[in-house]
């Protein structure tokens, strides 16, 4: 497989995919695949190489393409179907109506792929995505038909999956909604994993289901510690999920918001940015920042440098952050695109006029 040649963001937005290279020191427009049609989700496989897209169709469906040569050419790979006999409810049969997040398994299965869709189903892929099958033992789950909903959307989905980078058969999904479930024989059987969140929005806050993880995100070095910005605010666990502890500003900034970062080598640090609310998804103080902690959320602090400060209206999705190295990289709502090349110190613009960005990637040169 071709080794990366120089270093990449891939930005899926409501009407095509971007692709921006860094040429000496400067970032511009490389390429635009897709043109017109909304990417959902994105993939860069650092296993292989390999380029992911998917694609959703506003008359024709979810789209799957892949490309083992850095977008020179692309093909396309089978969508999953939801089998025979599997409904959303009681003689209500599923169909794939979107497709949220593509992750790789671990690097002792190289074959391996995950997918998370809506309505709540996750499929995997054991022959390099070339198939996916539902599995069926997150699907027939007895809380799924009792206690899974949509958030905004109709049907719940499932938008993270999180692999374990010493036990690939240790696998975390994040349900909205539903919460968080574990899997540790490959997906054989599934437990929750939601004490501590509180879901605000439910007659009873303290249900082992019904909660809302907006991402959830595992540090590739201490996996039992990991981060989930949350309907109801940023929780931290130390222990692999068993508890979960809330996180947010002491004042409430940050607290509600969608898109999360974290440092894969230090388990304290965090990038969160937040909005207002769920009545009012726009930044907060109508001012952009992105808050970051170093002490595991203890204190948050605002970076806002470079960053519009006045009249700002954006939002910034759930896909929408992305980090490696000291390289964060943001879209919104209203298709701006900010980069920082030191670790949010100091931002700058690559674009404000794309289509709304929905989920990124990103490719390092020289980055290990």
């Amino acid at each position: 497989m071709p080794r990366p040649t120089d270093s990449k963001v891939l930005v899926g937005t409501g009407k095509g995919l971007i692709e921006f290279r860094k040429d000496i020191d400067k970032w511009k427009v490389a390429a635009v695949h897709f043109p017109g049609y909304p990417v959902s989700a994105l993939l860069i496989d650092d296993r292989n190489h390999c380029w992911w897209a998917c694609l959703a169709h506003r008359h024709w469906g979810q789209k799957i393409h892949r490309s083992f040569d850095e977008g020179l050419s692309w093909e396309s790979v089978p969508c999953p179907n939801y089998p025979t006999g599997a409904c959303i409810k009681p003689d209500k049969p599923a169909f794939l109506k979107k497709i949220w997040v593509l992750a790789k398994g671990g690097n002792d299965q190289p074959e391996t792929l995950w997918m998370g869709t809506e309505p709540g189903g996750l499929f995997v892929s054991h022959d390099g995505g070339n198939h996916f099958e539902l599995v069926n033992s997150l699907w027939d789950h007895p809380s799924r038909q009792r206690e899974w909903f949509g958030a905004g959307r109709d049907q719940p989905f499932i938008h993270s999956v999180v692999v374990n980078p010493n036990d690939s058969n240790h696998v975390y999904v994040a349900i909205s909604c539903a919460g968080v479930f574990e899997t540790t024989d490959g997906g054989a059987s599934w437990v929750p994993r939601n004490k501590g969140l509180k879901a605000a929005y439910l007659p009873n806050p303290n249900v082992e289901i019904g909660h809302d993880p907006h991402l959830l995100l595992a540090c590739d070095c201490q996996p039992e510690v990991m981060w989930q910005q949350n309907h109801c605010g940023i929780y931290r666990t130390t222990d692999a999920g068993k508890t979960w502890t809330d996180v947010s500003g002491k004042d409430g900034f940050p607290y509600y918001g969608f898109a999360l970062a974290i440092d894969p080598q230090d388990p304290l640090k965090a990038w969160v940015i937040p909005a207002v609310s769920d009545e009012m998804r726009i930044a907060h103080n109508m001012a952009l920042s992105v808050c970051h902690t170093r002490d595991g959320g203890a204190s948050w602090i605002p970076l806002r440098n470079g960053l519009p400060q006045e009249y700002c209206f954006d939002i910034v999705f759930r896909h929408s952050l992305i980090r490696q190295g000291q390289t964060l990289v943001f879209g919104t709502s209203t298709g701006n695109l900010f980069i920082s090349e030191d670790d949010g110190a100091t931002w700058q613009v690559l674009s404000h006029h794309l289509a709304s960005v929905d989920c990124l990637a990103i490719q390092l040169k020289n980055y290990t």
